[in-house]
């Protein structure tokens, strides 16, 4: 969620099944996830370690409502940082067992391109409230049930994702906003796979969120995600196949898991 610049968050895109309704569980107890919960991304685009984005999870209170906070920021770092400034900001502020978004800021410098947004959700009427800070304009929205923030996307899709009889090859899809208006956020199940990371062999969860090719994408390439197969379902790698070279971004360091981070073997 930080590491691709302004242009290049998932896009929405049209004609292919998908199989939503059918993966998603209506637990509403959360069971992936607790207070205290920190990991942080390293990316590489070639030699180069382009930047880190670190993600902290706190239980709070907001606006009088129990909640949990995700505090997420990403910047480039060393000699990525002469040629190309970020400086990310993310908040998500979302309800603690049926995670459904509360207030969200996205406060982004990318190189010339910057914005600055909150928004505030109202999930009785299905209604919330943008406000452009840099623009100095509010906008209201309207959406379908379980629309989800940039942030709280991961979180919900780690608490309520149900893969059993899931087929390789199905796609499924979450309403998401992080912009302008809300669009079905797609991405298709690619299997299982073992990968070997700095802590070992990590057993994982496959997919391939879609992405809006040939624009900063390599065409047939896209996205890859690869997420622990264990109850925490933390982010492990991710690779962007982009039209000049390529992007990897890895686990490098975690805390407060709520349950044991599976590995096959330790190296």
């Amino acid at each position: 969620m930080l590491f691709l610049g302004a242009t290049a968050y998932p896009q929405p895109t049209t004609g292919d099944r998908m199989q939503s309704d059918r993966i998603f569980t209506d637990q509403k107890v959360n069971d992936a996830f607790q207070d205290g919960e920190w990991f942080r991304l390293r990316m590489r685009y070639g030699i180069l370690n382009a930047s880190y984005a670190t993600v902290m999870l706190r239980e709070t209170t907001f606006r009088d409502q129990a909640v949990y906070h995700v505090a997420a920021t990403g910047k480039t770092t060393g000699f990525a940082r002469w040629f190309f400034r970020v400086d990310d900001y993310f908040d998500s502020y979302f309800e603690k067992d049926v995670v459904r978004p509360i207030h969200f800021v996205r406060n982004i410098s990318e190189g010339s391109y910057k914005r600055h947004v909150e928004i505030d959700f109202d999930h009785n009427t299905q209604t919330g409230l943008m406000h452009d800070l840099l623009k100095e304009t509010k906008t209201e929205i309207t959406y379908a049930p379980n629309l989800q923030d940039l942030v709280s996307t991961y979180y919900f899709l780690r608490n309520h994702l149900d893969l059993d009889g899931i087929q390789v090859g199905e796609t499924a899809a979450v309403n998401l906003i992080y912009d302008k208006e809300p669009f079905a956020f797609r991405f298709r199940f690619l299997g299982y796979e073992n990968l070997k990371t700095k802590f070992g062999i990590v057993p994982c969860i496959k997919f391939r969120p879609y992405v809006d090719e040939g624009r900063i994408f390599r065409e047939n390439g896209g996205l890859s995600l690869w997420v622990s197969n264990d109850k925490n379902r933390i982010p492990i790698r991710i690779v962007a196949d982009l039209r000049v070279g390529s992007l990897d971004v890895d686990l490098e360091s975690f805390g407060g898991l709520k349950h044991p981070f599976k590995i096959i073997v330790n190296e």
